[in-house]
């Protein structure tokens, strides 16, 4: 009997025989480099809101607004959290989708994205006393009588914690990017073999 001969890989059987297979590398290596130049930018932002938070804030807003008309049937507190809540669950829903389609690409982005929502939320999430944030509207949270996070801690009665859960938001939303980073690599040199 001779040595069993191991099968390549099915994703390393159909890139060999691609005419279009240099391309795809070259667009798993782009998206790589993307996500860690973002990973960089976001990871850097300052808590207090005081730069531009970014080209996709405007794409994560309009999830933000959708999550309170969605969350209002259930009360005046989910209806206010809904927005966040939403905001952050449209990613992994969008995650659990691609995982469920074996397409794990298209989960590392989601999982990146999801960290960008938390980096997204850090800042409003810690502007609940201060309500210095400019709001949709234009005008600050003091301008019109507080915001959605000032209005959730105080129910809570966590209005001290403010600025260390949009920190933690922070923290998470930059581990969430780094691992969705560090994920795409390994896809990319995976199929490089």
């Amino acid at each position: 009997m001779g040595a069993a001969r191991t099968k390549p890989a099915p994703h390393s059987l159909l890139m060999a025989n691609d005419p279009f297979a240099p391309l795809e590398r070259a667009r798993r290596w782009l998206t790589v480099a993307i996500l860690a130049v973002l990973t960089w930018q976001y990871a850097r932002m300052p808590i207090d809101a005081s730069v531009e938070p970014g080209f996709l804030h405007l794409p994560d807003l309009v999830f933000h607004e959708a999550g309170h008309v969605l969350f209002a049937p259930f009360g005046r507190f989910m209806t206010v959290l809904g927005g966040s809540l939403f905001q952050v669950l449209v990613p992994v829903i969008c995650l659990v989708a691609f995982l469920r389609q074996n397409n794990a690409v298209g989960a590392a982005i989601c999982t990146w994205w999801t960290g960008q929502n938390l980096i997204d939320l850090a800042p409003y999430i810690a502007d609940a006393r201060r309500l210095q944030l400019v709001l949709l509207g234009g005008y600050t949270g003091a301008e019109v009588e507080g915001h959605d996070w000032e209005y959730l801690l105080t129910t809570l009665r966590a209005m001290r914690h403010d600025v260390a859960l949009g920190r933690s938001a922070q923290a998470l939303g930059t581990l969430l990017m780094i691992a969705a980073v560090v994920w795409s690599v390994r896809l990319a040199v995976r199929d490089e073999v």
